[in-house]
């Protein structure tokens, strides 16, 4: 019996190390795709901008449909890029009274802030929904295109973010209070620091 529970519990660990690269693999890809999508998307509006700029100066005309485009594409990469700052939290943030609290009462102001976070986006949500609804049947000058497949960037962008604060509100609830922004010196946030400059 005391074999059989050995082998037991030294399997568990190898099943969870080996289930752990898999998961990691599969969210690192999707990731990387999106992140590839937003360049793409980037790289697409800023040559969009450089064309017409050159038209106007070259030619002293612009091409009204790439203008369009270039504004199209800025909105998507306003959207989609905030799903990515949400996504990693390096969206802006006022840190100087939190960054002084510790244990509950950090896990506190966190709770509070991330449900009111989700209200906001729960009602970005419905309003962009509303929207996308008023806007299906109206068109773009140039491109002919249709305002509901610009405007439903502002929906996808709230659902995702639901999601994320969803994940992290599980995060901190789950998270001892104890371990919530412990108290650090000076010596170890600067340590931190270097490390995240080198990432």
């Amino acid at each position: 019996m005391a074999n059989e529970q050995k082998t037991v519990t030294a399997s568990a660990p190898k099943a969870t190390e080996q289930t752990a690269p898999k998961q990691q693999a599969k969210s690192s890809g999707g990731r990387f795709l999106f992140e590839l999508f937003c360049a793409a998307i980037f790289l697409g509006m800023i040559g969009l901008v450089t064309y017409n700029a050159f038209l106007r100066y070259a030619f002293r005309s612009s091409f009204p449909p790439s203008e369009e485009w270039a504004r199209f594409l800025f909105i998507y990469v306003t959207f989609f890029g905030a799903i990515e700052a949400f996504y990693h939290r390096k969206h802006i943030i006022v840190d100087l009274v939190i960054d002084h609290l510790h244990g509950m009462s950090r896990k506190v102001v966190d709770v509070v802030a991330i449900l009111i976070s989700m209200a906001t986006m729960g009602l970005l949500l419905l309003g962009g929904i509303s929207y996308v609804q008023q806007t299906m049947d109206t068109y773009s000058v140039s491109t002919n295109i249709n305002m509901a497949f610009i405007n439903c960037t502002l929906p996808i962008c709230a659902a995702a973010a639901l999601v994320i604060f969803v994940r992290d509100l599980r995060n901190v609830l789950r998270t001892p209070a104890a371990l919530t922004n412990p108290k650090k010196s000076k010596e170890e946030r600067i340590q931190e620091f270097l490390k995240g400059e080198e990432l």
